[in-house]
């Protein structure tokens, strides 16, 4: 991606795309009627604005969550990817099996992989062949064809599956660390090691999408592409296609915006 190309994230929603980029917002969707409505907006957390690179991975995945009840509040008729009953079931599922790996007495390094396959398997067999897939598809073409110049497929690099790699790395390297800790501290630790196993994670994410030919690098990579291509993306409509690109030019529109305001008030040199 060349570097005059402004650095953008996305989500997919049950009935639309959201697209945010360094400091602003915005969500398109698919009425019921057929129609289209966009709400935008600045963006209430901002990790671009963080240089510790200590918090600034944990802030980077919470930011996308701050921005969740400002959609709900500027966008009422926005369908969240958790308000679907069966990813909702899938999540809460997943998270009752995680706690039973946790407490069992299986290896660290066997409870790790375990942990990873039941955090999002249950959650991306329920979204395969859905509505959230496909708008999954079209934010990833709409993204990418921006940033590479041309049509692009419904995997990103860039998609927050390819975490899944580096999380299960970092995870086990922390949860390792932390169960040599006394008992009475174990807790203290294993929540110290997750927080550190998340921000390792986004910053081995950040070196993987800058050497992605590196053999290790596309190891990393491998569990999440195959997450994208065989579960949670699918080819997108072009109606929905539509919608990823109305998100995408709005926030595009605001980024550019906020630059040239940013140099109007910029004081004299």
């Amino acid at each position: 991606m060349s570097r005059d190309k402004v650095r953008l994230g996305g989500m997919a929603l049950a009935n639309g795309v959201l697209v945010h980029g360094p400091r602003y917002w915005a969500c398109a969707v698919r009425l019921e009627n057929g129609g289209l409505e966009v709400a935008s907006g600045l963006k209430p957390l901002r990790a671009a604005e963080i240089e510790n690179r200590l918090i600034r991975g944990p802030v980077r995945m919470a930011e996308i969550f701050a921005l969740l009840p400002e959609i709900r509040r500027r966008l009422p008729a926005a369908q969240l990817p958790f308000q679907r009953p069966a990813v909702a079931a899938a999540m809460v599922g997943s998270a009752a099996a995680v706690r039973l790996v946790r407490g069992s007495r299986l290896s660290t390094a066997v409870q790790e992989v375990l942990a990873a396959v039941l955090a999002v398997g249950p959650a991306a067999v329920a979204m395969r062949g859905s509505n959230l897939a496909e708008y999954h598809g079209a934010e990833h073409i709409s993204i990418g064809t921006y940033e590479h110049g041309e049509t692009r497929a419904k995997e990103h690099e860039r998609c927050g599956s390819h975490l899944l790699g580096p999380l299960l790395l970092t995870s086990a390297v922390g949860n390792a660390v932390a169960t040599r800790a006394p008992a009475s501290l174990r807790p203290a630790a294993r929540a110290a090691a997750g927080v550190g196993a998340i921000a390792a994670s986004v910053e081995l994410f950040s070196w993987m999408i800058q050497n992605e030919k590196n053999p290790l690098a596309r190891a990393l990579a491998l569990p999440g592409h195959e997450l994208q291509h065989r579960f949670v993306t699918a080819d997108p409509s072009p109606e929905q296609l539509e919608v990823a690109n109305l998100a995408l030019e709005e926030c595009l529109r605001l980024e550019t915006d906020g630059d040239h305001r940013a140099a109007e008030e910029a004081p004299p040199t």
